[in-house]
């Protein structure tokens, strides 16, 4: 267990290192109030916190940083979230949601190009499994005698649409009730269900419609295609890693960017614990080379009774944990309260 005196120095030098990027030294440590020590005191603590494996010392340096243990001690016992209901940050964040004049998903994608604007870190988002989603509304827009827009909503909020050639056996009404009857039938569907539901309805509610099936299905399945084949993530700010010191170092820049072209960051995001709660994973804890220099931290949002998005940041390991744990969790929040 830590004694009080190397607890306080531990925190300050981690707060330091998070500010500065450089190795801390206990003459910088000597002048802050909150360690009223002589500078011989703060070295013996320092040289015992190196020895506990809290700090690292550098070669270039005299100064020590943060081992992944001791931003792991920092983490669970030493930060102290700030106050988020007055800060610009939450301000802003309640604007974009009263901004009622956004769809829900323009909203979603606003609202993480706004965290990683906010933090200078990577955002990620984790939205519903698109197959989960019901349908809402289906239309049928005109836009010639020939061809028509044909759209897919559903309860998500999400809009996909596909310009159609209408074959020449079907007139433009003929193909306005045949989507009226598509609508009445598929409304409250889930989307990953819409091809048995259709198969099996031929013989029954569109009997009438038995001569345009091969048309119906292929129009269908190609809108269906396109909105499940799309990613149900959302990610911005990956330059945002460039401009961190940790990264200087292109070889390193270049595997974590591999890595989150290849969509890794998302296989760890979605491996994270079931537990629907806040998860720190610090340096090593993630797993993967590429981000042993990375925190990752993730945060679950509510989409329905039984279904959880989540949103995530990555940063480096340097990361200003006590400004983002509690704005992670009030973007969260603002995510929840989009789906209700």
């Amino acid at each position: 267990m830590l004694t009080e005196r190397q607890i306080l120095v531990l925190k300050a030098i981690v707060e330091e290192f998070i500010h500065t990027a450089q190795p801390v030294g206990s003459r910088v440590l000597s002048k802050k109030e909150e360690l009223n020590f002589s500078a011989a005191t703060i070295r013996n603590e320092m040289a015992d916190l190196e020895d506990l494996g809290f700090l690292e010392k550098t070669h270039t340096s005299s100064g020590r940083i943060p081992s992944q243990k001791g931003y792991r001690y920092y983490v669970d016992y030493l930060v102290k979230e700030e106050p988020m209901e007055t800060t610009p940050e939450v301000g802003i964040f309640k604007q974009l949601l009263n901004q009622k004049q956004f769809e829900r998903e323009t909203t979603i994608k606003e609202a993480v190009k706004l965290l990683s604007s906010l933090t200078n870190y990577t955002s990620i988002l984790l939205g519903p499994s698109r197959d989960y989603s019901r349908v809402k509304k289906i239309q049928f827009v005109p836009i010639s005698d020939a061809q028509a827009v044909f759209v897919l909503i559903t309860d998500q909020g999400h809009v996909e649409s596909r310009t159609i050639t209408i074959p020449d056996n079907i007139d433009i009404k003929k193909m306005e009730t045949i989507i009226k009857a598509l609508d009445e039938l598929l409304v409250g569907e889930f989307v990953g269900e819409i091809h048995d539901k259709l198969t099996e309805s031929f013989e029954n509610q569109l009997h009438d419609f038995i001569t345009y099936k091969e048309e119906i299905m292929y129009t269908m399945l190609q809108l269906l295609s396109q909105s499940l084949s799309q990613n149900n993530y959302i990610l911005s700010g990956k330059s945002n890693i460039l401009k961190q010191p940790e990264f200087n170092d292109l070889d390193k820049a270049y595997h974590l960017f591999s890595m989150i072209e290849a969509d890794e960051i998302v296989k760890v995001i979605e491996s994270d614990d079931e537990t629907h709660e806040l998860t720190v994973k610090i340096g090593q804890e993630n797993e993967i080379k590429a981000m042993e220099n990375c925190t990752l931290i993730t945060v679950p949002y509510q989409i329905s009774d039984h279904e959880f998005g989540k949103i995530a940041v990555l940063g480096p390991t340097r990361m200003e944990y006590r400004k983002i744990i509690p704005l992670l969790e009030h973007v969260a929040r603002i995510m929840s309260d989009l789906y209700k």
